[in-house]
């Protein structure tokens, strides 16, 4: 009954999500005229007429010129059209091309018959696509049911973000509640998908949300104190052009991500926590909720010691380009820890792993719980 309830459910928010999401009116921000478009059809290369190639030796060992090629649109209302268009190799648009290839046009549209087509990309979809079965097929061989659930419950996350968060965002709602209701909703499917009607699953979301709330308010304290939001952020001129038009709260927006990008690691150490304390009370019931409460701690002690160097990695991964300029231009450590998107990188990783820490005796406490009430065991 509990997984039919469940299926019905995730049936029932789909459905509504794609309609609420199919009504989204999107303001076409840059859009030269009315009857002006832009949009990216496939197109296939049918003949490379002639190239200008060199490789530069000295410096990228990239290949640059120019190719001229024929190629036929695939998709679109302009699909079986043929037509020539120059192939710009260079630095940051490096495609070399040849007969066969699949690659997206960029099309430039003033007019039902006038038009611009230049490449955009290599057609990466299938890519993209092999990538994801193969993922889906690791996940579900090696994980059996728990990965199936797994990836159930990721299709779950992607439509939540996809159909219901972001038009909510778009259509004036306020993030702040947005990012709540999500996040509630993610943390319970996903947990009761992975766990089941049980105390683990119990224990594990209501620590999730437990460490939720402790990132909200660490996150507003943050950014009251350090001045900053969704205005100081490198993308604010593009979102109050949008804002302007739709009623979308900029200035929030930076709070929400932050909720939103915290959620993975509160789940993940959630349910470890909880399935620790369940499987050392199943393998001993004889132990009482104390010594389960510290058989919790110290299996989050492990989880956190390695979770502190998840945070430094990820922020280095994920702005090792910027790094990389910082140090070459020699600037002043005053000027890189007092910008804005330094302060907003490091604050938001550093709040994220303290209400991750103090989630762990949230859970561990909650499973021990739980977990001997479940299975009554003598006091210890």
């Amino acid at each position: 009954m509990g997984w039919a309830a469940i299926a019905a459910a995730l049936a029932l928010f789909v459905v509504a999500g794609f309609r609420f999401a199919s009504g989204t009116g999107f303001y076409r921000l840059y859009r030269s005229s009315g009857s002006a478009s832009v949009s990216y059809e496939k197109a296939r290369v049918l003949e490379v007429e002639r190239e200008e190639l060199e490789r530069d030796e000295e410096r990228s060992g990239l290949v640059t010129g120019v190719q001229d090629l024929l190629v036929r649109i695939d998709t679109g209302a302009r699909a079986g059209t043929e037509l020539k268009i120059q192939n710009v190799l260079n630095y940051t648009t490096h495609f070399l091309l040849k007969k066969g290839d699949a690659v997206v046009l960029h099309i430039d549209q003033a007019d039902a018959e006038h038009y611009i087509a230049s490449i955009y990309s290599v057609d990466r979809v299938p890519l993209l696509g092999l990538l994801a079965a193969l993922f889906a097929v690791a996940l579900c061989g090696i994980g059996g049911r728990r990965g199936l659930r797994s990836l159930l419950g990721m299709a779950f996350t992607i439509a939540c973000i996809a159909l219901v968060f972001i038009p909510l965002l778009y259509r004036g709602c306020s993030p702040v509640l947005a990012a709540s209701l999500m996040a509630v909703a993610v943390i319970a499917v996903s947990l009761l998908l992975l766990a089941g009607f049980s105390a683990k699953a119990a224990a594990a979301i209501a620590g999730s949300l437990a460490g939720l709330a402790i990132a909200a308010a660490l996150a507003f304290a943050f950014e009251s104190l350090a001045q900053v939001s969704g205005y100081t952020t490198a993308e604010a001129d593009s979102l109050l052009a949008i804002a302007g038009r739709t009623g979308m709260k900029a200035g929030e927006l930076l709070f929400a991500a932050f909720l939103v990008s915290t959620l993975g690691a509160e789940m993940d150490i959630a349910i470890s926590v909880a399935s620790a304390v369940s499987e050392v009370g199943d393998g001993n019931p004889s132990l009482g909720r104390r010594a389960l409460f510290r058989a919790g701690m110290n299996v989050g002690r492990d989880m956190m010691g390695t979770m502190a160097n998840t945070l430094i990695l990820a922020f280095a991964g994920t702005s090792l380009n910027s790094m990389i300029l910082i140090y070459s231009l020699e600037r002043s450590a005053n000027q890189i820890l007092d910008s804005n998107s330094i302060v907003i990188e490091i604050g938001q990783s550093l709040c994220a792993g303290l209400a991750i820490f103090l989630t762990v005796p949230a859970v561990a406490a909650l499973a021990a719980l739980l977990c001997a009430r479940s299975s009554p065991r003598p006091a210890r």
